[in-house]
Parts: structure tokens; sequence; C-alpha cells
């Protein structure tokens, strides 16, 4: 393996070879050292590095040099296609040591075109009842009401079809057009579903076993988290084996892992597994699929009434009220209900699967599925009946409506997990411009075995920025308190001529600003509710006086330079909620110390995830204010101020202004983004007829 000074030395000539002949960042050659020095020495390494250092270039070029085989796993798609389609073809193209190395993208199968699906679609010997048929994921089967008329998309399913046979990838992401997502499910299978390539018609052709093949042939391979937590949850049978993981956007790690090894139940996906059933038995047997849509019916019923809430608490050790165990013993029933009606209908599948009633090829591929499906639910009501007090399970809406209640089964601490099943069997690098506080006690890296090194940032933030927090505002508890913080905003917004990105902790905080300031601004304010985000921030960077006022979907994630943007104002401390079950459960673990060890590493991210949205090149500048007094006067104020970049810090409204004045650009005309002018939207977003939509059902 290529020593640490053969790394730098390498990175520096790789650097001369981007466009510009690249910039001197030291952060990222000593994070390339320190990368190449774990891996070489078998030990874990946390990495903050600062928005600018360049990150991804510096552990891709240690990881390669190292000759080890690699995954790197991202929390969003917009770094996955950084990685995939830029920053590996480049340095794939460089000279030198392990130049030419071999790397692809692997997702999850729902992303791929099931050829299977598609020969039951549109073959010739394709089944007209198939699409009333359709076993999806939870968050596409809704409730009865909810269903639709797949026949009305057949120039949709066409036109996929089509696509399929020229595509070499079937992946959704190479459409040019958005299909409606219960037609995508008509054709592709998630990992509930699928056989495997032996087991399936289709499997030789299979484009999720390509792209298997591919990735186990590669030096490296680009997943997400979700599709890594997968990989943990089933014992490491998703992904090639490999010797080095890199988590990217590593704050997002313990949410999407406790996702990944929890389990979801739905109403809707007894009812899928009951449609896709009832198409596939006898027409004695039929009456099990409409007996388990019975009891769909009943969760329904049983879940809306907790929505919110945390169930099976006595099971899990905590004290249960009387109310709680009469709610919890129903909710029982009504679960072992299901598992019994499960396992007679996964018997009835394979009696009539064995028999000589069973139908054709295409029809077998459908029962494969179906037993598949229903005995994941099966294992799934099983984990939730036997659950201990090391997970949690609570009810909220979720699904692709985002009214579809469902039951949550997760772990209460990740840690111990991932310490048993990830880390002994990889060396990590754990990165992000923002690593949570207490990040190894979270995931339970093992002290001996991990070093932390922050290498900073390029960006001259005592230069360029500004962090306010005015200590004049009244106690957020007070009546006047909203009133006072629009008054402030709108303030800034003024002193800045626009160029604000207001982020707030709730949807019902945002709306009021966006009513009680656009009437009183002269520059265009963009809500989130107006627009699908990407659109929305095409016009904020076109019209760059424009504010857009948005909550925490876009306090990460939103890479908006230059000059559109001269103030991220934050409405309050981004707090969790107290009464979020699975922070309930956390706090209760953690005792005494729960605010020094649950919520404040979780508002401390969250500040630092939002303020990162101002500096994003080394020409920006801007002011970040914080409209929430506890950010200077409370005893945990210098924790939260020490998770941000090192900004000057002021508590005064005249220096804040002072210095939005020394940066404020002379407004330009607008210009018009793809044929859009963005003076008509603002006429079209503020006078949005009554009626409406208010907000999109899934932010």
């Amino acid at each position: 393996m290529p020593s640490e000074r053969d790394v730098a030395r390498l990175l520096e000539k790789v650097a001369r070879s981007l466009p510009g002949g690249g910039e001197e960042r030291p952060g990222q050659v000593e994070m390339a050292e320190r990368v190449s020095r774990a891996i070489d020495e078998g030990r874990h390494l946390v990495v903050q590095a600062g928005t600018g250092t360049g990150k991804s270039l510096a552990y891709l070029l240690a990881a390669v040099q190292s000759g080890r085989r690699v995954v790197v796993a991202t929390a969003t798609r917009a770094l996955q296609d950084q990685l995939a389609h830029k920053d590996l073809p480049f340095l794939a193209a460089q000279s030198g040591p392990r130049s030419g190395f071999t790397f692809a993208v692997l997702k999850g199968r729902s992303n791929y075109l099931c050829r299977q699906r598609a020969a039951e679609v549109g073959g010739p010997s394709a089944d007209p009842q198939l699409f009333d048929e359709i076993a999806t994921h939870d968050e596409q089967s809704g409730s009865n009401d909810q269903r639709i008329d797949l026949r009305s998309f057949g120039p949709q399913v066409r036109r996929i079809l089509d696509w399929s046979e020229r595509s070499a990838s079937g992946d959704r992401a190479e459409l040019d057009f958005e299909p409606h997502p219960r037609v995508w499910a008509a054709l592709s299978v998630g990992a509930r579903e699928c056989p495997g390539a032996y087991r399936c018609p289709s499997g030789p052709v299979c484009f999720a076993e390509r792209a298997r093949a591919l990735a186990a042939a590669s030096d490296v391979v680009v997943v997400n988290t979700h599709l890594y937590a997968t990989h943990v949850a089933t014992d490491n049978a998703v992904l090639p084996d490999h010797e080095v993981l890199v988590f990217d956007e590593v704050h997002a790690v313990e949410d999407v892992m406790t996702a990944g090894l929890g389990v979801e139940l739905s109403a809707g996906r007894l009812r899928a597994i009951a449609s896709a059933g009832r198409g596939l038995l006898g027409h004695v047997d039929v009456a099990l699929a409409d007996a388990l849509s019975e009891v769909a019916d009943q969760l329904d019923t049983q879940l809306q009434s907790l929505l919110g809430m945390r169930v099976l608490v006595d099971r899990a050790g905590a004290t249960a009220t009387a109310h709680d165990t009469a709610r919890d013993s129903e909710l029982e029933r009504v679960l072992a209900l299901a598992r019994g009606r499960v396992e007679a209908l996964i018997k009835a599948l394979r009696h009539h699967g064995s028999s000589e009633m069973g139908g054709g090829e295409q029809d077998g591929g459908r029962r494969t599925r179906s037993l598949l499906s229903a005995g994941r639910l099966l294992d799934d009501l099983s984990e939730i009946e036997t659950a201990g007090d090391d997970h949690v399970a609570w009810v909220e809406t979720a699904g692709a409506t985002g009214r579809l209640p469902t039951l949550r089964l997760a772990p209460a601490e990740i840690g111990p997990v991932l310490e048993a099943r990830l880390w002994p069997r990889v060396t990590a690098v754990l990165t992000s411009a923002t690593v949570p506080l207490l990040l190894e006690e979270t995931l339970g890296l093992p002290k001996s075995q991990t070093d932390r090194v922050d290498v900073g940032s390029p960006f001259p933030y005592e230069r360029c920025a500004l962090l306010y927090c005015p200590t004049d505002l009244p106690d957020r508890r007070s009546p006047g308190a909203e009133a006072a913080v629009q008054a402030e905003l709108h303030r800034l917004i003024v002193a800045a001529g626009g160029r604000t990105l207001a982020l707030f902790t709730s949807w019902r905080a945002m709306e009021a600003a966006v009513e009680a300031l656009r009437p009183r601004l002269e520059f265009m304010v963009l809500a989130q509710n107006d627009l699908p985000k990407p659109k929305l921030l095409e016009v904020f960077n076109v019209e760059e006086s424009a504010c857009l006022f948005a909550t925490m979907s876009f306090w990460q994630g939103v890479d908006v330079p230059g000059t559109t943007l001269s103030v991220v104002a934050i409405d309050r401390l981004p707090f969790p909620r107290p009464d979020n079950p699975l922070i309930q459960a956390r706090r209760e673990r953690a005792g005494d110390g729960a605010f020094r060890l649950v919520d404040l590493p979780r508002a401390a991210m969250l500040l630092a995830q939002g303020a990162g949205r101002l500096i994003r090149s080394s020409a920006d500048s801007g002011l970040v204010a914080v409209l929430d007094r506890r950010l200077a006067t409370a005893g945990y104020a210098r924790t939260l101020r020490a998770a941000l970049p090192p900004m000057p810090f002021t508590t005064h409204r005249e220096e804040a202004l002072a210095f939005l004045g020394s940066i404020r650009i002379t407004p330009v005309p607008p210009r018009p983004a793809q044929g859009l002018d963005p003076r008509s939207l603002k006429e079209d977003v503020v006078g949005a007829p009554p009626g409406t939509p208010k907000r999109p059902a899934n932010q």
C-alpha cells in the first residue's frame, strides 16, 4: 500500500488536473493522509471536513490506492450522482498507480425494471387483471378509496416497456419522464418479493442481477445509506464483500440505520398481499384473501386511533397506564389475527402451486413473489410480537400520500447492533461537514480502534460570515414571540436586499411568516409549498433578490452558491419534539443525562446543517441569524455555537445590519431559467386562487 506521503503527492498531481488547476486545500491533503493511514492500520476514522474541503476526492483517492474493495454509502442522491458521474470517472482517468480502477453504482431492487413483471404486464400472455393484483411496497398501498385504475395509465406502461427494450441498465433514473408511482410499482419488485435469479423465469436477463454482478466485479461500489442499512439488517447479504466502508454524510446514519434495522407495518401491506393472492387461489380459498382484507381494515382503524403514540410499551419495560394496557391489548389481538390469516393464505398458495391447478410460468412467478411477500410479512409480525425492551414501537403517518398510518418498530439504540454486526467486518471512514456530537457512542464504534480528526474548511469564515443572535427577542413561549421573530426577519431581508433562505422548525411557523411578510416585502417570497423542490430552488437561483421560506427538508442538501444567498435565518433552535415516541424512549434510557446525550447532539447537528447552507464557495459571504435568544443566553449555548462553522458572533442588531450593508449587492435584472419568467411566477405564487393546496402531502 502506498505511504501517506505517496498519497499526498498523488493528490497534488490529481488536483492540478482539475479544471482551473484546482485550489490548494491543506485540509484535503490531511484528510487523504489520515484515511490512508487508517486503512493501512485497520482503524476506524471519523473526519469532520468543512464545506469546500473536497472530502470526496480525498477519501476516494486514499481508498483506491489501498488496493482494497471499497463501498461508499451516501445519504443523498445528489452526492451519489457526483461520485458516479464526476469524481470517480475523473480519478479513473488519471495516470499513476491504480489508474483505470473499476467502479459501479448499486441501488435497491425497486429502482430497476423487473423483466418478469414487464412480461406479465405487456407480454403475449399478459393477464388483464394483473393491475388489480399488484403487491407493492407499503408506501404505495393505500386504503381502498385511494386506489386508482392503472389501465388509464396504459400509455405510460407502454412507454416504459419500449424503453426497457433499449435500456442496458433498466434503472428508473434513466427514464425521460416521471412515471406514476403505482405504474412503476407494477413493473418493479422490492427485496420482499424478488425470488432471486435462480428461481425467476427472467433471472438470466434481470436488470437488478446484472447491476449486482457489475458491483461484485468492481473495485469501488457506490450505494445509498438506506441500501447499506438493508445490508446490515440481512446480515451482510445484499452487497459484495468489501474491506473498506466510507459513510459520507455520516450525520444521517443514525436515522437511516434506525429505519433500516426496524420493521414497518401498514394495513396497505396486508391489502396488497391479499390482492395478489386473490388471483392465484381457487374459488373456495379466495375467501382467505377476503379475510386478510377484513383484518387489514381492523388494523387501519386501530392505527388511525394511535397516530403519534408509543404502543406495546408494557412489553418494552416502560410504565403503562391502564388505558395503555387496554389499547395495546386490542392492537395485539389484531396483530395475532393478521398473523393467523397470513399463515392460512401462505398454506393455500403453496397448495395451489403444487397442484395441477397451478398456472404457467408467469403465474408461477407471481405465486413465488406472493409467497415471498407474505413470508416476509409473517416474519415482521413475529418480530413485532416478540420485541423486547431493546426496541420501541409507535404509530406514525407514512407513504406517498403522507396519510397512511404505519406501525413502526425500531431498535432503541443502533450502537449495539452495529458494534456486533458491522464494525468488526470493515475498516470504516465516517465523514461529513457536520459530524454529530457523541457520534462514536451513538454508532457503537469501538473507542480503542477509532480516531477522530477535524480538517477544517478552506473558506475564510472569520472574514466572509457573521453569526447573529438577537437577545432582545421575547421568550419563545410568550404571546408576542412569533410577531417579534417575523419583525426581525423583515429587518434582515430588507437590509440584505432579499437574498434570504428562512428555515423554520414547523410548517405552521413557516406559513404564518409567509402570510405576514409577503404583503410587506418588495421581493419575491417563495414558500416550500409553492412548487416542487427542484423547481423552487431553480427559481430561487434565478431571481437573485428572492426569498425562500422552508421547513426541515431544506435544512440539509440545499446548495445555493453565489450572490443569490446572503442570509440564512433560523426561526428557533431545532430541538426534537418532546412527544416524538422514539426520542422519548431514548430519553428514558438515558435517564438524568437525557438532554446532554439525546436532545443537545441532535439540535447541534441540525443547527450546523442549516447554517451550512450559507457559505458554499470561496466567493460567498453572508449572515447566519438564529432568532432564538437561547443561542446566546442558555447554559448550553457554547456547545451549540461550537458545532457551527468558525464565524464571528454578535448579539447586536446594529452590527448585523451594518455587515449586511457592507456585502449588499446592487440588484440585477432577473434572468429567466429555461423559459420560466420569475416575474410572472411571482404573480402566480402570490395570487394563487383559494383552494390551492397549502402543503404537499410529504415534505
